[in-house]
């Protein structure tokens, strides 16, 4: 019976962090599902006694790259800050694209390569893979993870590395709450972000990237392939956050959280 009470203080704590946040002017929580809050209560009082494995997706530009920065960094130094050890192992999405290298030489250059085959579907990718390397995670045992280079070779190193179980497991990308490999995730994550915003990001970001004329063509591709592929993982997600509140704010949210933990264990 304690331990039952204990779960619904903490839920009750986790509401109230949310929907405080729901309601304020710059909202980092967009929407949630009350039953992620009563699962999250599970693995924070121990009734769950496991790992924990979040998954976060949005559109390109939408800021998820940039949140999952943040609450990694949060999360390590507040392990840090308690003497806590490895607490969170990250498995990049990007990663596990196909090594697709011959056909780029083949093709003599990734901008021609890219005209006949498309990175920006689900299938570009080996989510097989992942999901079996993120289960392995979760049962505790230590994996290689692949290498992708994203500088336009596509080449893949397999069993590149060393990932070692920890108690959070968390995932970032395109494609990470598609339907293959979303059921890895206790936490499914979408980070949503006003159209007008996530454009001028891209944009902005293919500049630095000097593509050149190739920006808008490519940007076509990614809006229309996120229409089929991506925007629908909004309604499969335990949360939505807002790609477009400060940095600071994401920080600030997740020490909230953080804090019900150090109640509990740490005072």
């Amino acid at each position: 019976m304690l331990q039952v009470e204990k779960k619904n203080d903490i839920e009750l704590q986790l509401t109230e962090i949310f929907e405080k946040d729901c309601v304020s002017d710059v909202p980092v929580v967009l929407s949630y599902k009350q039953e992620s809050l009563e699962r999250m209560a599970k693995f924070i009082t121990g009734e769950i006694n496991r790992s924990m494995a979040i998954g976060i997706a949005g559109e390109s530009a939408s800021g998820k790259s940039t949140i999952a920065r943040e609450f990694i960094e949060t999360i390590e130094n507040f392990a840090l800050d308690n003497d806590l050890g490895q607490v969170i192992t990250r498995v990049n999405t990007d990663d596990y694209y196909y090594d697709r290298s011959e056909q780029v030489k083949k093709a003599g250059s990734m901008a021609e390569f890219v005209k006949t085959y498309d990175l920006d579907v689900p299938e570009a990718l080996e989510l097989d893979l992942m999901f079996s390397h993120v289960q392995k995670l979760l049962s505790g045992n230590s994996v290689m993870l692949p290498k992708y280079d994203m500088s336009g070779t596509t080449i893949r190193w397999d069993n590149h590395t060393l990932a070692k179980p920890s108690k959070i497991i968390i995932s970032e990308g395109l494609f990470a709450l598609t339907e293959k490999i979303r059921g890895a995730f206790d936490f499914k994550i979408y980070v949503d972000i006003d159209s007008d915003i996530q454009k001028q990001r891209f944009f902005a970001r293919a500049e630095e990237r000097k593509l050149g004329d190739s920006a808008k063509s490519m940007y076509e591709n990614v809006s229309n392939k996120a229409k089929i592929y991506i925007k629908p993982c909004r309604e499969v997600a335990d949360i939505v956050l807002s790609g477009a509140a400060p940095i600071s704010s994401y920080r600030s949210f997740l020490k909230k959280i953080l804090s019900v933990v150090a109640d509990l264990y740490l005072k």
